[in-house]
């Protein structure tokens, strides 16, 4: 293993933690501010969709798949329908698509 890739682990494993230890020196007890708490507890949300929608769209040969798939995972879990059932129809809906297309 040489001596960059052990740097690299040991840099990225600081700020990981720094990231996470910070917050939680910074903010002792109960936070006041209602908007402060509230960013806090969307900031989570707003992250993951942050990086899951660009990911969705590029996922696939034809951006029209990607949304089709997306509206149907979106009215599905909407729907509070399980994950299995949703993730199956987003890959199913993509996947007609594409065939229709002639994509695949």
């Amino acid at each position: 293993m040489s001596a960059y890739l052990l740097l690299a682990i040991f840099v990225m494993a600081l700020v990981t933690y720094l990231i996470r230890s910070i917050p939680l020196a910074a903010i002792r007890g109960r936070v006041k501010s209602r908007f402060l708490a509230s960013f806090l507890y969307y900031a989570p949300y707003a992250v993951l969709s942050a990086m899951t929608v660009p990911a969705i769209l590029d996922t696939t040969a034809s951006p029209l798949s990607a949304v089709l798939g997306f509206v149907a995972a979106f009215s599905l879990a909407y729907m509070k329908k399980p994950l299995l059932a949703v993730a199956a129809a987003a890959c199913a809906a993509a996947l007609i698509c594409e065939a229709c297309l002639g994509l695949l």
